[in-house]
């Protein structure tokens, strides 16, 4: 075997970047859900419309992760009914508009100090 071919090492890198990747998604995830959210929706659509902008997300993360937002105000939630089912709308709150807007400009910040860095 050559070397940097050793198969435990790749594993061992496969694994720490897959760690840190999804370290790095889960951070991103509330602004992700928060943007998307100017624009009312249910879960399976907001899952729907995440997905289709490359951040997949799955029901098991995505409805605490709904809840908590809505727990601290940043969300208001609507039970409807359509298509002949209850559904649970989310929408932003006005805190949420206000937060989205201060957390998209320190998102920027940060995405232009590690350009720089980069």
């Amino acid at each position: 075997m050559s070397p940097g071919t050793d198969t435990g090492s790749n594993d061992r890198n496969d694994e720490r970047f897959e760690n840190l990747r999804q370290e790095l998604r889960r951070g991103s995830l509330p602004l992700a859900v928060l943007a998307a959210l100017r624009t009312e929706h249910y879960g399976y659509t907001l899952r729907k419309t995440l997905a289709e902008h490359g951040m997949a997300i799955d029901e098991g993360t995505l409805y605490p992760l709904l809840r908590r937002l809505e727990t601290q105000g940043l969300l208001v939630s609507q039970w409807r009914e359509e298509d002949k089912r209850n559904k649970r709308f989310y929408r932003l709150s006005p805190d949420g508009k206000l937060i989205l807007k201060q957390l998209l400009t320190e998102w920027k910040s940060i995405h232009a100090s590690l350009e720089n860095i980069f």
